[in-house]
């Protein structure tokens, strides 16, 4: 232990924010109080407040490291638990238009592919283990409790389906819940302001179904994922190499191009694929369970730090301060780097009130850990004409000198593996600004480009 700052936290949501929230939390206070509306399962399996429990969930490699950094070994959990070792750059085909595929090239490091079920289970146990941490799982919070003046949060009201309400004290409240409406309540509940919020509309629909895994499947890939042409094609698809020997396919698109719910119109829609090699490698494996089909509307990012004061020990976490765009897989990941940054906040070097200034200095914190993974997704939504939302003002250089590097990447391995670093959030965006860097891509540029 580093010494505690408070008698209790609570953590409302026990998906892979709130549980690593929880682990840092369990170092710096009393007791630890982990809140879901759901009864959490005895084992790995979906439950309702995870409505994406069924299709991809991508745990980058940056989002892995701070994970380990958190839970030292929690790699090695996730490969006792089944889940599957994969060779970034050399097990992975990615089919996009000019490169069908991308070079394969090892690229140094191992990511791991599983079902969000299995993943969050394993973070779960890791967190079990911290003996001042306790679950409180199929209650609902109903409110954030606040002083008089709305100066801090004092608790939580929450209630069971058939029981009475309950108040929990707390001294710190990360708010991990999915939406994060709890937090934006309480700030019109006690008359400050609510943050401005960036949105971004993509209505993006995917479709996802679990195969076992076919005796006869290709030895030079693991994980595949294939690409439209934007803008008139916003088909995609993946293969995701999951536990017990399955896979999980996943088919998207945008718009009314949304990929159907029933055997024959997703194997139609697999075949339209702008390649054959995932329709070619589904053909003919034996699917396991039914289609689940989801929707997601658009990208939200509040801007937390641009509000002037907020309440004392109210800490918004994860997709409460940032919902990405899920086919990019990038949630967990950033929510796994501000449970790390959160550490470091309240780490034994922290000043001697640590949550007098947290939420400002995690708002200004988080930019960096926000900042590069929404600037790529949101380049990447707005090739498709169906993307609404407000363009970054550079959207049209930034993708002429995404295609030049791109190409350059193909051609050169170093580049190749920088590129794939910032794209696996283990390095920031800015790496990519080194002027040598630079010079090169510009050479590479088209020019029309140009």
């Amino acid at each position: 232990m580093s010494g505690n700052i408070g008698k209790q936290a609570v953590v409302i949501g026990a998906g892979m924010g709130g549980l690593a929230a929880a682990g840092v939390l369990a170092d710096r206070f009393e007791r630890v109080v982990v809140i879901d509306r759901d009864v959490l399962p005895e084992r790995p399996a979906p439950r309702p407040g995870t409505p994406q429990a069924r299709h991809p969930h991508g745990l980058l490699a940056g989002g892995l490291e701070a994970l380990c950094c958190l839970f030292p070994g929690f790699d090695r959990d996730l490969a006792a638990a089944g889940a599957v070792k994969v060779r970034a750059g050399l097990d992975i085909r990615v089919e996009q238009p000019g490169y069908d595929p991308f070079p394969q090239r090892d690229l140094g490091w191992d990511t791991y592919f599983a079902s969000r079920p299995l993943t969050e289970f394993t973070l779960r146990r890791r967190v079990e283990q911290c003996a001042n941490v306790a679950f409180r799982d199929g209650v609902r919070v109903e409110a954030l409790l606040a002083s008089p003046g709305g100066g801090r949060v004092t608790g939580v009201r929450l209630r069971a389906d058939d029981g009475p309400t309950e108040v929990i004290a707390a001294d710190l409240i990360v708010d991990a819940s999915s939406g994060g409406l709890l937090t934006l309540q309480l700030l019109e509940f006690i008359g400050r302001p609510t943050p401005d919020e960036t949105i971004v509309c993509v209505d993006l629909g995917y479709s996802s179904a679990m195969f076992e895994r076919p005796s006869d499947a290709p030895s030079d890939w693991a994980f595949l994922m294939t690409a439209g042409r934007p803008p008139g094609d916003c088909h995609s698809g993946g293969v995701f190499p999951m536990e017990d020997n399955l896979w999980m396919v996943c088919l998207a698109g945008h718009g009314r191009e949304r990929p159907p719910g029933d055997w024959e119109g997703y194997r139609a829609f697999a075949r339209g694929l702008r390649t054959p090699t995932l329709f070619n490698a589904i053909r003919n494996a034996k699917p396991v369970g039914e289609i689940a089909r989801h929707r997601f509307a658009a990208s939200v990012r509040r801007h937390f730090e641009r509000l002037r004061c907020f309440p004392r020990g109210l800490l918004p976490f994860g997709d409460a301060i940032c919902r990405f765009n899920p086919a990019y897989g990038q949630g967990m990941s950033v929510a796994a780097q501000e449970a790390r940054l959160l550490k470091r906040l309240l780490g034994p070097w922290a000043d001697d009130d640590p949550l007098g200034a947290l939420a400002t200095n995690f708002f200004v914190g988080v930019q960096d850990l926000i900042e590069t993974p929404w600037t790529m997704v949101t380049a990447l939504d707005f090739r498709y004409p169906q993307t609404r939302g407000e363009r970054p003002a550079d959207f049209e250089p930034s993708g002429r000198f995404g295609a030049a590097l791109t190409r350059l990447a193909a051609e050169d391995p170093e580049v190749h593996r920088l590129w794939q670093q910032v794209a696996q959030l283990l390095r920031p965006a800015r790496a990519l600004a080194d002027p040598e860097l630079r010079a090169r891509v510009m050479g590479m540029m088209d020019p029309v480009d140009a």
